[in-house]
């Protein structure tokens, strides 16, 4: 019966949705959702994200300069950086790569870069998670990536490629919104809205259970943590948060 509800549910929101699916079908959503309305879009709802998860973001990378390199250097590099919401929080002198699929954050990103000048950023790479061919093997100290994991094609290779660039004794940082408990009601709203969600936030998946791939994924340390970040309307409440160390 639940399964029906969805269906029925789910059948409704595409109807809601319909224009979306339309421009997506002639082939029109996709550009325009990568340039104007997801970087646009994010900002906004990383302005809301940023004030309720700011105590953890706080607490997560307070240990960041424990992992500087043998050189006394901090080499950061962030996957999907967007427009850089996160460099608030790095150390100074931290040395910056940063990395997005989608090379249209730059005008929020050159904002938080001129707010932030106690880092240095050495590039910006437009790259996959899944495909960071133009980072050495064992060339950064740490890895950040939050609220990204939701949408990379490949959980599992996006972290296999994590673990490759960290050199040995390297942390990777995660904060990212999961799966609901299966009983909940957030997650019966969380599988109602999968397909559209997708297809409206440039996809974006609901119902990933990442705890699950971070630890199939070969740390030789995990630290992770289920949280709640409340966000008005949306079926994105629960998080996990922490960092591995390859």
């Amino acid at each position: 019966e639940a399964a029906a509800n969805v269906l029925l549910l789910r059948a409704g929101l595409a109807l809601l949705a319909w224009p979306i699916y339309l421009l997506s079908f002639l082939g029109i959503w996709e550009p325009f959702c990568r340039k104007v309305f997801f970087p646009f879009f994010l900002e906004k709802i990383c302005t809301v994200h940023d004030k309720k998860s700011k105590k953890y973001k706080q607490e997560l990378f307070r240990n960041l300069p424990d992992f500087r390199g043998p050189s006394g250097e901090l080499r950061l590099l962030e996957i999907g950086t967007g427009s850089g919401s996160n460099f608030q929080f790095y150390p100074p002198g931290c040395k910056v790569t940063c990395t997005d699929i989608n090379p249209h954050f730059q005008e929020g990103l050159s904002r938080n870069m001129k707010k932030n000048q106690h880092l240095h950023y050495e590039q910006f790479l437009v790259a996959a998670g899944e495909d960071l061919r133009q980072v050495p093997s064992g060339s950064v100290d740490a890895v950040v990536c939050t609220l990204v994991l939701c949408s990379v094609h490949s959980v599992s290779s996006t972290l296999r490629e994590v673990l490759r660039v960290l050199r040995p004794g390297g942390a990777f940082y995660f904060l990212e919104h999961v799966a609901a408990e299966h009983s909940s009601w957030t997650y019966f709203w969380q599988q109602v809205c999968y397909p559209t969600w997708k297809l409206v936030f440039a996809g974006c998946c609901l119902t990933r259970e990442l705890w699950k791939n971070l630890e199939e994924a070969k740390f030789s340390e995990l630290k992770i943590q289920h949280i709640s970040v409340a966000m008005p309307w949306m079926p994105v409440e629960p998080h996990i948060v922490g960092y591995g160390v390859k």
